[in-house]
């Protein structure tokens, strides 16, 4: 099975033959023109046939049979355009005749692939109308009136605007699909095929600070070789690349996936992600979430609810992946659950399906994640979703910009499968954004002392629940690191390397506030006496110094620090800022520093390695000339001894 299963036009479902009922011709012409036609149509001269049925009609268009049989020829020749012109005005000039069942069908299919809603819905009623009962159409006619009748009402309440195509330097190659953009908006990576025999290939184009796009190059050729790599998928930093690819060596399945990591500017050589992944069977469209730890994809492997469906694996602790387990309902539905797209925030997922009610064929839809559990899906609506089927969307970190790929209109002498594919973006509208609106923090992470760029584990925390929401390595070439941060969370970050003084940053978005892009390098203390770190992630009440719950995080990365470095001694200090008189800081900033000493005593680090110590208002860190400055000044600090 390709990579692009979803961008293709429809596909028409196997179908009952059209009736050959006879035609009471008495008009001596008409009858040997129509003799003439069915000769023809045996004899496999389709073309002639169809030329002779033109003939017959431009005489005698009342007559409503032969252009049924027109009808028939132009979609046994593929020509569905053609076809559902025929067939609609036989339909029309033909009485109602539950002999003519097959055709009220197959006029259904026609004209809902061409989002002809209305004569698909009244075919499909007539169908209905006289099909016995067991027919075996009568699901799938049953789902299409429905899908007619809220694709109507779709059309009359637009949610947005219809996505435009990107012009040049995009959609310059004949089929491009699966787009998806760094949590930065520096960078488009998608899959591009040249041809309809070629294969396929990841691509990349850089943004610039205005939005223009650059010339697309290949990604790399440690990634692209002579086998399809396609599909793709980035985390947010820029530096996990999961894709995948068909009939490779050492393959599990016929189409795997694969991960490559960068440093610097250079892909590592791509890994097979493994059978706790990876099936016999088919296994595409992956999709990382912001920090490259959860991998959701899709595969049509035995034992999941519909045709193909939607897993989800994460990255374990050891670096390996756990065994990939399906979504289940109500994601995963019983017919088509494809492509999907997890947004930065982690906690909105969208992806394609013909299983619920829609505009017809495949349709995007939007999950929420509600207290770990996925919600029942809902329809993007009109114009994002169309007749056609809807192949990969991607929206932005910021739900500002959303970018989809769509089949160019059909063509008359241009097949179905060979209609180019093309990129598209849209302004994303309010109802179907994530209900997460997400941003970044990013920069370079360095030594303190000798000013070189370090591998560090950048980890963040959700302090009101303690959870670790997301890890990320620093470049160990530049140092560069990128993390996602979500609305409505207050967050603590923690940079952490081997021999180093942990550095805490706290983001406090829980209130409405300047949700804007934060450029942060961090610089690491060496564990060595003398060196100091303020510990941001510790917090009280104003005038006390009971520790409040949300410090906890902070000081059980304490705990674990002291442990990792058993020979290590601190002094913990307390500072305040000068509101308030010399004395009441002095016993305020003492207090506090003991607060932190018995949790860590508590919790196992012997009291011989500690000291605390309250200084007050002695040694501010800036002038006590602002609030902002004064919140600087209100501190605890881990000293080494």
């Amino acid at each position: 099975m390709p990579l692009l299963v979803v961008a293709a036009g429809y596909l028409l479902p196997v179908q009952p033959a059209a009736a050959q009922a006879k035609v009471p011709i008495t008009n001596t012409k008409a009858k040997n023109l129509w003799e003439k036609a069915q000769q023809q149509e045996k004899d496999r001269e389709f073309g002639k046939a169809i030329e002779t049925l033109s003939q017959l009609n431009q005489k005698f268009p009342s007559l409503g049979e032969p252009f049924l049989l027109k009808g028939k020829l132009h979609k046994a020749m593929g020509e569905m355009r053609p076809a559902y012109e025929a067939y609609r005005q036989g339909v029309e000039k033909m009485p109602f005749d539950p002999g003519r069942m097959n055709d009220y069908f197959t006029l259904g299919e026609l004209a809902l692939g061409f989002g002809e809603y209305q004569p698909a819905l009244e075919a499909y009623q007539k169908f209905l109308k006289v099909a016995p009962k067991g027919q075996r159409y009568i699901p799938r006619a049953q789902q299409q009136v429905l899908n007619c009748e809220f694709a109507l009402k779709a059309m009359q309440s637009p949610v947005g605007k219809a996505p435009e195509r990107l012009g040049a330097p995009l959609n310059t190659f004949r089929f491009q699909y699966f787009p998806a953009v760094t949590a930065d908006n520096r960078f488009l990576v998608y899959t591009a095929r040249k041809t309809g025999e070629s294969d396929e290939d990841i691509v990349v184009s850089r943004i610039d600070k205005e939005g223009a796009f650059g010339e697309p190059q290949l990604i790399s050729s440690a990634i692209n070789s002579q086998f399809n790599e396609g599909a793709g998928t980035i985390s947010g930093d820029g530096k996990t690349l999961v894709f995948a690819s068909c009939d490779r060596p050492g393959a599990v399945g016929n189409c795997d996936l694969y991960i490559s990591r960068r440093t610097g500017n250079s892909w590592s050589k791509p890994r097979n992600l493994g059978r706790n992944v990876n099936s016999v069977a088919w296994d595409s469209q992956p999709t990382l979430s912001a920090d490259g730890r959860t991998l959701y994809f899709t595969s049509d492997r035995r034992g999941g609810q519909g045709l193909e469906d939607i897993y989800v694996t994460t990255l374990q602790a050891d670096g390996t992946w756990s065994l990939a387990r399906n979504l289940g309902a109500p994601v995963n539905t019983a017919g088509k659950d494809m492509a999907p797209f997890i947004h930065a925030s982690g906690t909105t997922l969208y992806y394609v399906s013909d299983g619920m009610v829609g505009m017809g064929g495949l349709d995007v839809y939007r999950s929420i994640l509600e207290k770990d559990k996925w919600a029942a899906p809902s329809n993007l609506g009109y114009p994002l979703n169309t007749f056609e089927n809807e192949a990969s969307l991607f929206i932005s970190s910021d739900n500002r910009r959303g970018f989809c790929s769509r089949t160019r209109p059909a063509e008359a002498a241009v097949p179905e499968r060979d209609r180019p594919v093309e990129l598209f973006s849209f302004e994303v509208p309010a109802a179907i954004r994530s209900q997460e609106q997400s941003t970044y923090t990013q920069g370079r992470v360095f030594d303190a002392v000798t000013k070189k760029p370090l591998q560090a584990d950048v980890q963040l925390y959700d302090l009101k629940t303690d959870e670790l929401v997301q890890g990320v390595l620093s470049d160990p070439e530049s140092g560069e690191y990128t993390v996602v941060l979500n609305e409505g969370h207050q967050y603590g970050m923690y940079a952490v390397a081997d021999k180093y003084l942990m550095r805490s940053l706290n983001f406090d978005y829980s209130d409405k506030r300047s949700f804007d892009p934060l450029t942060l390098d961090i610089y690491l203390e060496p564990v060595r006496a003398g060196r100091a770190i303020v510990l941001n992630n510790l917090f009280f009440d104003s005038k006390q110094y009971a520790l409040k719950p949300t410090s906890r995080t902070e000081l059980n990365r304490l705990i674990k620090f002291m442990s990792q470095y058993p020979d290590v001694q601190v002094e913990i200090s307390g500072h305040t800022d000068d509101v308030g008189t010399d004395d009441d800081n002095m016993v305020l900033s003492k207090n506090r520093a003991k607060s932190v000493y018995d949790y860590l005593t508590q919790h196992g680090v012997k009291a011989e390695r500690l000291r605390f110590r309250g200084y007050g208002e002695t040694k501010p860190l800036v002038a006590n000339d602002s609030d902002e400055h004064r919140q600087q000044n209100r501190r605890i600090e881990f000293r080494i001894l």
